[in-house]
């Protein structure tokens, strides 16, 4: 009995560690896999174990791309990923051309308003003008619905050779028309315009593969109407290609000047100068800068300004001084990986510090007071400091300017007036004739009647008098822009009011 006894409380203890092992193993299902961090292996092993254990069917394609996304987003500010849509709309942008119908347009009130009908285009070819209203395209109503701008593109937009109908109204008429889509250009020199009998003035908004041609026609032009100074306006340029940015130094420089070089772990120290053989190395340059000038903007400002070929003039530079080189896969997507970064001639790297808030690191230069104070910038900041500094005026927009820019009071009165005045704003190919035209118009007094009776908005007491001049030369610059002038006039009108062109201008 004793002995019995003995064996049952054994035979307990076994079950018990029996039960204990398999709670352990089936409960836990504890498995580590080896894994290091100087290889890919745990990505893989991620990846597989998915594949191997996920409860559903596995999005492929959307667990791909959230991994190359996230992968390259962990590197640094500028790596990304680009789905086939985002690869495409990025590479038609640099590329100097696109499918379409050949418009701008703006969208004041809830209707695509056409601004500009691009020359040669199909749009121009079968009859579409400035002022019309878009009603639809490609079947889906674009009037009246809130579409946002970036849709109503999408619906406008595809492959060359295609059609579309789009149906307009102009004045009372509502005209259909079928457009057969063509390729379209897309310009990096906004505009280029005399604005003396000596100066020059070039606005740069991106550099494309197209950048150097546009410049040069550009350039060739203004000296034949008699240019010895350049102003080249790179305020909010982006950046784009290296190689166009190198490609415009080198319009200035002489020979064997350094207009860049690149450096990175696998990409040896690559050197670019100049060949001597540029038209304009005897020209005067100013160039205007500011906190969105980036990247191959970066290149040119601070190749001119470190072989003193050029003043800068405006505020501390963005601070993109990094290299992507681009990769794509069959499914038509892509990615951009840094790959070096680059230095100025006399060897500053323009790549501002890595944050968390890195996104927002412009908008802290408000915080910090650097944009209204020049003892606040910092070499070790980032970005190309200017020559000049030329602070933002935080004195002149009024609570009345602020509410008209809030609902595009002044976008929305020059569509309106384009309207009552087609026929003789459309005739107006000079300058000075468009400014007669706008200085005997009475718009001052059409602009604010339409404030008030269209959104209730009307200046209080003394607030005009603060307001008007910003005011009114934007409303002058939204209405010259439905002239033959275009964009020319536009950004003619705007530099009355531009403190950064008037300091170069001064200086």
């Amino acid at each position: 009995m004793k002995k019995s006894s003995i064996l049952v409380a054994l035979l307990g203890i076994l079950i018990g560690i029996l039960l204990m092992w398999l709670i352990q193993v089936t409960g836990s299902h504890r498995r580590e896999m080896r894994v290091g961090n100087a290889d890919w292996r745990k990505v893989e092993l991620i990846l597989q174990s998915i594949d191997e254990n996920y409860v559903d069917s596995v999005d492929y394609g959307k667990v791909t791309d959230a991994v190359a996304a996230a992968a390259l987003h962990a590197l640094d500010p500028h790596s990304s990923y680009m789905p086939p849509q985002i690869l495409e709309e990025t590479e038609a942008d640099l590329t100097g051309n696109f499918d379409g119908i050949g418009i701008q347009f703006n969208v004041p009130n809830d209707t695509a308003v056409v601004i500009e009908v691009i020359p040669g285009g199909p749009s121009e070819k079968i009859g579409l003008q400035p002022g019309d209203r878009l009603l639809t395209g490609d079947t889906i109503h674009n009037a009246g619905v809130h579409l946002p701008q970036d849709s109503v593109v999408r619906h406008i937009k595809g492959v060359a050779g295609s059609k579309v109908l789009v149906t307009v109204k102009r004045g009372p008429e509502i005209i259909p028309f079928e457009i057969t889509r063509g390729k379209i250009p897309t310009w990096s020199v906004d505009a280029a315009f005399m604005v003396s009998d000596t100066t020059g003035y070039l606005r740069l908004s991106k550099f494309s593969r197209t950048t150097e041609t546009e410049f040069l026609k550009s350039c060739i032009e203004l000296t034949e109407s008699g240019m010895q100074e350049l102003i080249i306006d790179l305020r909010d340029n982006t950046g784009g290609y290296l190689d166009q940015a190198c490609k415009l130094a080198n319009l200035f420089l002489p020979r064997k000047a350094m207009i860049v070089y690149l450096e990175g772990r696998h990409r040896k120290r690559e050197e670019y100068r100049a060949d001597g053989r540029g038209p304009f190395q005897d020209l005067a340059v100013k160039v205007l800068v500011n906190e969105e000038s980036a990247s191959a903007s970066e290149i040119l400002a601070g190749a001119l300004q470190d072989n003193g070929r050029g003043k800068l003039y405006g505020r501390r530079t963005f601070g993109k001084g990094l290299v992507q080189e681009p990769f794509f896969f069959t499914d038509k997507s892509g990615m951009r990986i840094t790959v070096a970064r680059y230095y100025t001639p006399s060897g500053r790297c323009i790549q501002k510090p890595y944050a968390d808030d890195y996104e927002y690191e412009v908008l802290k230069r408000y915080e910090s007071g650097e944009m209204v104070h020049a003892d606040s910038m910092r070499v070790e900041k980032g970005g190309i400091l200017p020559d000049v500094f030329v602070p933002v005026d935080t004195t002149r927009a009024g609570q009345f300017y602020v509410a008209c820019n809030r609902k595009a009071t002044a976008m929305r009165f020059a569509s309106a007036f384009f309207d009552s005045h087609r026929k003789e704003l459309s005739a107006i190919d000079d300058y000075g004739q468009l400014l007669s035209y706008l200085d005997r118009a009475g718009l001052e007094r059409q602009f604010l009647a339409f404030a008030k009776s269209k959104d209730g908005l009307t200046p209080r007491e003394g607030e005009w008098e603060t307001d008007k001049q910003y005011m009114m030369t934007q409303v002058q610059a939204l209405v010259g822009r439905y002239s033959k002038l275009g964009d020319k006039a536009y950004y003619h009108l705007f530099l009355q009011i531009d403190d950064t062109y008037k300091a170069a201008v001064a200086d």
